[in-house]
């Protein structure tokens, strides 16, 4: 279904572990007013596992995404979603991601693919692993191999975000572009 007759958007945010991915959705939110929404946050509750377990966050995904439960994700996802407000989701990492919600939101769905080079992903997220090898191990786990996949779907592709006041104003430039393209 989609948002006919509205100029809501739905903002897709993909991009490798401490990319700054989780930053930039947070701006959507909070300077924006969007509705935000973490694929984590509903395989953790499907799973009644610890958020904050990020190591069995990324098995369960493992699991999810080796079956065909990567649609089931999606659908629990998209039945969370208000229609009636814009939409920020956080951590698309399958191109069964993608697929759902331009499917879903057509003209409406919009990707945007946050990138950093291993070296400053790795120093963002020096206290959750011991060692760079620790992080590349990680990085290299069979949930994350789909998330270049997604690059080339984006709709914009940010690397390197800048200073607090440039972000906001690169995040509300990129909504009012994303909503002059709005399939009405």
């Amino acid at each position: 279904m989609t948002m006919p007759g509205t100029s809501k958007i739905v903002v897709g945010i993909a991009g490798h572990m401490g990319s700054g991915k989780t930053s930039v959705a947070h701006l959507f939110e909070s300077e924006l007013g969007f509705q935000y929404l973490r694929y984590s946050q509903v395989l953790a509750e499907w799973f009644e596992t610890d958020p904050t377990d990020k190591d069995r966050l990324q098995s369960v995904g493992s699991e999810v995404m080796a079956g065909e439960g990567q649609i089931e994700l999606n659908r629990r996802l998209i039945a969370r979603i208000d229609r009636s407000k814009d939409v920020v989701i956080d951590g698309l990492r399958h191109p069964t991601d993608y697929e759902s919600l331009y499917g879903e939101f057509n003209g409406h769905f919009f990707l945007v693919f946050v990138d950093a080079p291993p070296d400053v992903r790795f120093q963002r997220l020096a206290g959750r692993f011991s060692s760079y090898e620790r992080f590349l191990q990680s990085d290299t786990r069979a949930v994350e191999s789909h998330i270049d996949s997604l690059r080339p779907l984006a709709t914009v592709v940010v690397t390197g975000m800048n200073e607090a006041d440039d972000n906001r104003n690169f995040i509300t430039e990129l909504v009012r572009d994303f909503r002059k393209k709005v399939v009405k």
